[in-house]
């Protein structure tokens, strides 16, 4: 069965209302993609959160339709929705279902993050890299080509440390990359916390795929317990880690590692000082315009 693929590339702050449109029409699928990134290898695939736009400036993105879905219908429902909308803008092809699997295929590779820690595409079958520690999660709604700087930065520290039997806390799991991996390589347990319902159903979807659904729980922030953890890392953004300072000294265990991501050039400055008083041997790592603070909690 062919698809009508619809792209057009808009600025982001025009996303939400383009999206929700979208999904009116019977959009099938929506996948956002860095509009400025110098080639298409770059386009990072990205799934914002509740009320949450991108990160980058301008968008491109695309939509998957049947295949008989009436395209001057859409094209005049979206002008209605986004009067700014030109024809121009608006891109239509048809794509075979046999080529459309192969595009994620081609488009979506495996990639690896530290020594033995790899992200694989779920239906990447010829995938075989002997001694590797496999997370397989749904390129569409995880990663593109190139995983947003943050997570690599938070799943090349986790592939750094020892997990064998210990508790992790992913704080902000989205998709439950962190948590799922910190399991495939040791955890004994994992905690996700999430203030996004659909973050949590996608992290127990992405972890039964996994086979680590049984050692990972998540919750929502007001109901996730307050057992300090053995490893703790929160990959959010730098104003909320600011203000949850206090309380993630709370939920780490003395001398235990943690990170935090999320934090754009400029602001690890304040944040090393704001959790200075809880956590020591700090230390950042940089990856694109993204910073990593680490550390341990103070005994």
């Amino acid at each position: 069965m062919p698809w009508l693929e619809l792209s057009l590339t808009l600025p982001a702050d025009r996303q939400p209302d383009c999206e929700d449109a979208l999904e009116a029409l019977g959009a099938l699928s929506v996948t956002l993609q860095d509009a400025d990134a110098e080639t298409p290898d770059e386009r990072a695939i990205f799934e914002p959160g509740v009320d949450q736009t991108p990160l980058w400036n301008r968008v491109v993105l695309t939509a998957l339709f049947e295949d008989d879905a009436d395209r001057s219908q859409l094209a005049a429902a979206l002008r209605e929705a986004l009067p700014e909308l030109q024809p121009s803008q608006l891109d239509f092809r048809e794509v075979a279902d046999q080529d459309w699997e192969r595009a994620w295929m081609d488009q979506f590779k495996p990639m690896r993050f530290g020594r033995r820690l790899w992200i694989v595409p779920w239906n990447d079958e010829a995938f075989d890299e002997p001694d590797a520690v496999v997370v397989r999660l749904d390129p569409g709604l995880a990663f593109g080509t190139g995983t947003h700087p943050t997570t690599a930065l938070c799943l090349e520290w986790l592939d750094g440390l020892d997990l064998d039997g210990v508790g992790v806390t992913d704080y902000g799991c989205g998709s439950g990359v962190l948590a799922i991996a910190a399991l495939k390589l040791g955890a004994a347990h994992a905690l996700g916390v999430d203030n996004d319902p659909q973050a949590l159903t996608a992290t127990r979807d992405n972890a039964e795929r996994n086979g680590v659904g049984g050692r990972l729980d998540v919750h929502l922030p007001e109901d996730a317990p307050d057992a300090p953890a053995d490893v703790f890392v929160a990959n959010i953004l730098a104003g909320p880690l600011g203000e949850l300072a206090e309380r993630f000294a709370a939920l780490v265990k003395p001398g235990a590692p943690f990170a935090l991501s999320g934090i754009l050039d400029g602001q690890q400055h304040e944040l090393l000082e704001r959790y200075a008083p809880w956590f020591e041997n700090l230390r950042t790592q940089q990856r694109e315009d993204w910073i990593r603070i680490d550390g341990r909690r103070r005994a």
